[in-house]
């Protein structure tokens, strides 16, 4: 009898440290990234930025001529100087963030920007997580008040939507990212030097 105890207690141990390494997000049926499974995956990178520039990145526009090709939503904007703290300023002041316009009131926007983040954050078929995210230059996406930084394992709580005793009440759409989708790129992917942007 104490065979079959030890043989179960061992299958729901590996069935657990399994679960324990899972991917966070899955496959994606028709994942851009797929096609580049046989190259090597680009490294989560996060460059801060520094100073306020005059133009958008080639990266940045390049990405809003994909999101215009394939995703639900409007364009927003890619340039505002915006200092941050000190000594960091926000990825729009370098031309390296794209504001996508999609509303969390709409069920329809909604279901866009999850097919999207989705798809950004997805595991290739070559077992790569975030991959199409990490193989655009992608450090950093924001929608309503969730947040995922190069790195993580998965969208997290964007700290401006909360504080000590939990979500805060009174904050605007656009700075809780209700009214649109935040996608920051990395130096390598604003320059268009990411294994995507290179094919």
């Amino acid at each position: 009898m104490r065979l079959p105890l030890l043989l179960l207690a061992l299958v729901a141990t590996l069935a657990a440290a399994g679960a324990a390494f899972a991917a966070p997000y899955g496959r994606v049926a028709g994942n851009p990234a797929d096609k580049l499974a046989s190259k090597p995956i680009d490294d989560y990178r996060y460059d801060h930025a520094r100073k306020c520039r005059k133009r958008a990145a080639p990266g940045a526009l390049a990405m809003v001529d994909w999101l215009e090709r394939n995703s639900a939503g409007v364009f927003w904007g890619i340039m505002r100087c915006s200092k941050l703290s000190k000594r960091d300023y926000s990825l729009h002041a370098e031309g390296r963030a794209i504001d996508w316009h999609l509303s969390a009131k709409s069920a329809s926007d909604r279901r866009a920007a999850r097919r999207l983040i989705l798809e950004l954050l997805a595991t290739d078929k070559a077992a790569n997580t975030h991959a199409l995210a990490r193989r655009m230059g992608v450090q950093e996406i924001i929608w309503d008040c969730r947040s995922w930084w190069a790195g993580a394992d998965r969208m997290g709580p964007y700290s401006v939507c909360y504080n000590r005793k939990g979500r805060k009440r009174k904050v605007d759409d656009t700075t809780a990212h209700r009214d649109h989708l935040h996608i920051g790129l990395n130096w390598a992917g604003a320059r268009n030097r990411t294994t995507f942007w290179r094919r």
